[in-house]
């Protein structure tokens, strides 16, 4: 594996990242109410209350991201399989042990599961996955030291980074936090099935997790822009030491756009560790801030 290592230096490939998963939101807050029953009667046509004006809307629903299940039908590659894609991807990887990567085909094959039954990765080809979800989030575990350290998997989704991190680093503590209740209970029961001590799902927003738990650091990956991250965390910022977010190719057009606002809250941009994935899957990039939990705040 080649890292290289940057520090405050924000260059790097201009090309789209392509898109991201959606941060942590709450419903909208229901439409006003209509105006004072006193006033002179009206009669309503055509989404038009006539003497008051555009009839209120109704409070908007939340979709649902299962309406439309996009892999129910699709053939689930075996364990086996996923097991020599993993092979594949990893290869050179000289620190990664058989066990690991055994361990990873067995949760690899849970996600497609799952994915059968909610929309949980568009990822399902096993070399992308192996390489995208498996290899990325690994990586990880080579920058920073994580043993005896905590872990907030911010947005989890399906269990990227966090599950992952957990299975590779025994003695790291790893909460995986979502807002959607059925990704977290489909994280729970890998969690479960795995038998894995260090790892817990929590169902919430993070920005309330975060007001009650401290942790040394918040993984991000495929929830939003460096800023919007910054941003979401701005109430919560002295309750890690450090947040790290896993990127694409284009982090240095994110971070340039958030150096302004990250300095204003106190996350200082400490390393910059580019790689590349195998088989031409991409750059990616790890973003290391140093957050004002950091400095005792």
């Amino acid at each position: 594996m080649s890292f290289a290592t940057l520090a405050n230096d924000a260059h790097g490939d201009e090309d789209d990242d392509g898109p991201e998963g959606g941060a942590d939101g709450g419903a909208p807050d229901a439409e006003q109410a209509a105006p004072n029953s006193a006033a002179a009667p009206a009669s309503q046509s055509g989404g038009y209350v006539r003497g008051v004006g555009p009839a209120p809307k109704p409070p908007r629903k939340e979709e649902d991201p299962d309406a439309v299940l996009e892999y129910a039908n699709l053939p689930l590659a075996s364990v086996d399989e996923l097991r020599a894609a993993l092979a594949w991807a990893f290869e050179g990887e000289e620190e990664v042990t058989p066990a690991l990567l055994d361990r990873y085909a067995e949760h690899a094959r849970l996600v497609l599961e799952g994915n059968a039954v909610m929309n949980l990765t568009a990822i399902v080809d096993p070399r992308e996955m192996a390489a995208k979800h498996y290899l990325d989030s690994w990586r990880t575990t080579r920058l920073l030291p994580l043993a005896g350290r905590s872990l907030c998997d911010m947005g989890t989704g399906a269990g990227f980074p966090g599950m992952a991190v957990a299975l590779a680093e025994p003695q790291a503590r790893v909460g995986l936090v979502d807002s959607t209740r059925k990704r977290i209970d489909f994280v729970q029961s890998c969690i479960e099935r795995m038998g894995l001590k260090n790892a817990k799902a929590s169902a919430e927003r993070v920005e309330e997790h975060l007001a009650r738990n401290k942790y040394d650091i918040v993984l991000v990956r495929a929830v939003s822009s460096v800023r919007e991250n910054v941003r979401m965390l701005r109430k919560v910022r002295h309750s890690h030491k450090d947040l790290v977010m896993l990127k694409g190719p284009s982090w240095s057009r994110e971070a340039r756009a958030a150096e302004r606002e990250a300095e204003r809250l106190g996350f200082r941009l400490d390393t910059v560790w580019e790689h590349k994935l195998p088989g031409e899957l991409g750059d990616r990039a790890f973003l290391v801030y140093r957050a004002p939990g950091s400095q005792g705040g």
